[in-house]
């Protein structure tokens, strides 16, 4: 079966994050991964940190692994919640703040853009409009 997400579609998408970005004036890292969690593309935009290129890729991974935001493990990770100690599984690479958002195409992920960057609202802001390009 031939992946949905393409390196042409993973372009177009890291196109709108970057625009959003520069609207934003942050610099960032954006990864894109098909829905086997294979990275696709990362795009390391001038003068982003180096820290931010794992977290990026990490991030899309885990919005593939688990089906959902990483926005959505904040609460649930916390010292005494249910998935406390989540993020020290699979080698290290689930990340629970935002900035992972799977992509989704007839119910089901097809992949997932992570972000990483600046401030956990500005990650997801400029995944979001990954996203939105991904939507159209």
């Amino acid at each position: 079966m031939l992946s949905e997400m393409t390196l042409d579609l993973a372009k177009k998408l890291i196109d709108g994050a970057e625009k959003e970005a520069k609207k934003i004036d942050v610099p960032m890292v954006v990864s894109i991964m098909d829905e086997g969690g294979n990275l696709i593309a990362v795009h390391r935009m001038d003068d982003a940190w180096l820290a931010s290129i794992d977290i990026a890729q990490n991030k899309a991974w885990t919005s593939v692994a688990l089906k959902m935001p990483t926005s959505d493990l904040a609460e649930a990770t916390v010292p005494n919640a249910e998935l406390y100690g989540l993020n020290t599984t699979n080698q290290g690479k689930i990340v629970v703040f935002g900035g992972g958002i799977p992509l989704v195409k007839d119910g089901k992920v097809v992949g997932a853009v992570g972000v990483s960057g600046g401030a956990v609202a500005q990650d997801t802001q400029v995944a979001e409009a990954a996203v939105h390009v991904f939507e159209g």
